[in-house]
């Protein structure tokens, strides 16, 4: 399922009808929180935030991002690393993203 904005309060519904895999714009429902109510219950497809981040953001900032997502929502699998190559995006901090992402050990 796909979804932009912040869709926090029906999570726990998408989880009880059966969506198990959720594109959706992590950033502004926050990483942490997510994670800590949903991780291992639903996968996360994406996505860093593109508006600001990938438009704006320092390759430091990119790869922090990256990190928090891989730090609060991995749970033994759950996360497909992507992100949106749209207007306005920095071609090196969409290389970065998956760049940091090849380099971040996903083994227990």
């Amino acid at each position: 399922m796909h979804s932009d904005g912040n869709i926090l309060d029906i999570m726990e519904d998408l989880i009880a009808i059966g969506i198990d895999a959720l594109n959706s714009q992590v950033a502004c429902m926050g990483v942490a929180e997510l994670g800590r109510r949903f991780a291992g219950r639903i996968t996360f497809w994406g996505e860093i935030d593109r508006q600001i981040l990938l438009a704006h953001g320092t390759l430091a900032e990119v790869e922090e991002a990256v990190r928090d997502v891989r730090a609060h929502l991995y749970a033994d699998g759950g996360v497909i690393a992507q992100c949106e190559f749209g207007p306005g995006a920095i071609p090196e901090n969409v290389l970065h993203v998956f760049e940091t992402w090849s380099a971040i050990d996903t083994r227990p």
